[in-house]
């Protein structure tokens, strides 16, 4: 696999994690992985799948596996209660990333059988997140918003949901709403490019 220069930048500029980064990106590019920067981190595809990113935290850095919820690696963690799919490899030392190589490697060797297989992580039930009322109201307003919302993916309209819900003031609510109005109408997710 050949390095992308824009990883090579990135690690260039890690202060807390670059080590550890620099390890796990060498043994993820032992596998017939494409590299590239997505979402400001070193990430790895298959085709068009995104299989696995390298990202750091305050804390820990972790290998990001997208399907992870798919694997049978024991020391994978859900990041939050709202993930579903993803999951964690985290890592707060160069000496346990050294430690763990072989399970990375059954990891991601497990990862790109996912990808390959053309498996998929069943989708959550919509339902299972509430629509704040200020959404709901917007919606009755704008009914182009409503129809762009719900051709939005279920994992994109769950996103907005969470984020539009999270803060107490109906004020508040509102002003994401209003900030997020256009990239719906659009078809962007809550963390889409712009």
């Amino acid at each position: 696999m050949t390095g992308d220069p824009r990883v090579d930048a990135f690690l260039s500029g890690q202060k807390r994690w670059g080590k550890e980064m620099a390890r796990l990106r060498a043994i993820v590019r032992e596998f017939p992985l494409q590299e590239t920067l997505k979402w400001g981190q070193p990430c790895y595809v298959s085709g068009a799948a995104n299989v696995v990113l390298i990202h750091g935290f305050k804390d820990y850095c972790a290998l990001l596996f997208f399907k992870g919820a798919l694997l049978e690696a024991e020391d994978l963690i859900r990041q939050t209660e709202n993930v579903n799919s993803a999951r964690q490899m985290r890592f707060t030392s160069l000496a346990e990333v050294v430690a763990r190589t072989e399970s990375i490697r059954a990891a991601v060797t497990q990862a790109i059988a996912v990808e390959q297989a053309g498996l998929k992580v069943p989708p959550r039930a919509a339902a299972a997140t509430p629509m704040p009322e200020e959404l709901r109201r917007r919606f009755e307003n704008s009914p182009e918003l409503k129809t762009a919302f719900e051709g939005l993916t279920p994992g994109r309209q769950r996103a907005y949901l969470l984020h539009f819900s999270a803060p107490k003031q109906a004020k508040t609510r509102e002003a994401r709403i209003e900030k997020h109005a256009a990239r719906i109408l659009v078809g962007k997710g809550l963390d889409d490019e712009p």
